[in-house]
């Protein structure tokens, strides 16, 4: 009777292992590794959502600042590997190229309004952008109106600024008027602190870069990507805008390896100085700011200004880095499951309008009407140039050899500013370990 009683127990456990694990195998779920710190808290609301109307959980892990690829590779090699992550753009495609999806036949690709965006190999489509980016100088024309009402101004509005010489001067001057202004230096502390220093080792040095490879082809990133090395022929525009920012800021240039991205734009959004370089992602942490002093109406943006011939025609710096891919190495029910969550975000009246309102991604699918865009100040700056006729500038640091070249300039940059180094210090750290990286 014992035996029997332990034979039935042990039928029991048997086929609730094999029923309940099997339930729990059998039910999908997505597992999304993101890369901006800033959306976090707006992707957290959307996997609510989605788990509300569908029952399918969604899981969400953020990255810190500047580690997201050593995130990415931790988390790829545990056994609850991300369902989805983010590709920073061909050279992030070389990498996890084996991990990525082939997303030809989802609709989610047929939404692309311009599907040679999407980044592709022998008729696959393995990364796709979901969101058209720009940035460059936001300012706060409360103050820098005030500028221009003060005796002896040297322009009359922002408009006359096309230029680097003119907004050089136009900086200059504002730094002589400060204290009549209300502000502490002209532009925000340029964020040097280790894992801040992107604004300057990536978008900055974008703009010489691009010029430099516009030059070479249609296609500045695949002419980078092919470029074993480099001559830096606009090494010197590429000083003047990185002095103009350091010698005009709020804080002193031996003291920015202690400033974060984060101090920067709480310094901008509290009204401590007229400008900040970034871009229109930038607005949830202006408008996040307790005791934030910045009116919606006065944020606007300018191109960056570095003395390159023709400038007078350049807009903002507009493109994307933010390449979304799907795990190939998982489970089928998980790619499926992923996949869905995606064209629901992308393509739903409830995804369209977080990725509108909460995001505030500027899409660059089919699946958004005219009323669906943007309407922070930021994205209505981005799509206002987009607008005017200027020529933008190409996001090609996509192209970049590595994350270690970045942070090779990044700190060349921080030894400068700090005067620990020459500028020739910087040219040859962009110079030589770009050679030295493409020749590994």
């Amino acid at each position: 009777m014992k035996n029997r009683i332990i034979a039935v127990m042990l039928t029991g456990v048997m086929l609730f292992t094999f029923f309940g694990c099997g339930k729990k195998n059998n039910t999908p779920s997505v597992y999304f590794l993101n890369f901006k710190p800033e959306s976090a808290a707006a992707y957290e609301k959307i996997a609510k959502e989605y788990e509300k109307e569908t029952g399918i959980r969604v899981k969400v892990m953020t990255a810190s600042s500047g580690e997201y690829e050593s995130t990415l590779k931790a988390e790829m090699s545990k056994s609850d590997v991300p369902t989805i992550f983010q590709l920073n753009g061909p050279v992030g495609y070389t990498t996890w190229e084996d991990y990525c999806y082939d997303l030809s036949g989802t609709a989610l690709y047929g939404y692309l309004s311009d599907q040679s965006l999407a980044i592709q190999k022998d008729g696959g489509v393995y990364g796709i952008p979901y969101v058209v980016e720009g940035y460059g100088i936001i300012y706060n024309s409360a103050i820098t109106d005030k500028y221009f009402a003060l005796d002896g101004a040297k322009f009359a509005s922002m408009e006359e600024i096309d230029s680097f010489d003119k907004l050089s001067t136009l900086v200059t001057d504002m730094t002589a008027k400060k204290e009549a202004l209300g502000i502490e230096g002209v532009f925000a502390s340029t964020s040097l602190a280790a894992g801040n220093q992107w604004r300057w080792q990536t978008h900055l040095l974008n703009v010489p870069l691009y010029y430099e490879f516009a030059t070479k082809g249609d296609n500045t990133t695949l002419e980078a990507l092919d470029a074993n090395e480099i001559e830096f022929e606009y090494e010197e525009n590429f000083k003047n805008i990185f002095d103009l920012y350091i010698n005009n800021s709020v804080t002193q240039p031996q003291l920015l390896g202690s400033k974060s991205v984060d101090d920067s734009m709480a310094e901008f959004a509290l009204g401590r100085c007229a400008m900040v370089q970034n871009g229109n992602w930038a607005w949830s942490q202006i408008s996040g700011v307790s005791g934030n002093t910045v009116a919606e109406e006065d944020i606007k943006m300018l191109p960056i200004y570095t003395g390159i011939p023709g400038e007078e025609h350049q807009g903002l710096c507009v493109g994307t880095e933010s390449y979304i891919a799907v795990n190939a190495k998982a489970e089928q029910k998980d790619i499926d499951a992923s996949v869905a969550f995606l064209e629901w975000l992308f393509s739903s009246e409830t995804g369209k309008s977080y990725v509108t309102n909460e995001l505030g991604f500027i899409s660059p699918f089919n699946t958004f009407n005219d009323d669906e865009k943007p309407t922070d100040p930021l994205a209505r700056e981005v799509l206002s140039w987009l607008d005017s006729g200027k020529v933008s500038v190409d996001w090609m640091f996509a192209a970049f050899p590595s994350e270690g070249y970045k942070d090779a300039v990044g700190g060349a940059l921080l030894e400068y500013s700090g005067g620990n180094a020459k500028w020739e210090d910087v040219a040859l750290a962009v110079r030589e370990r770009w050679a030295s990286e493409r020749q590994r």
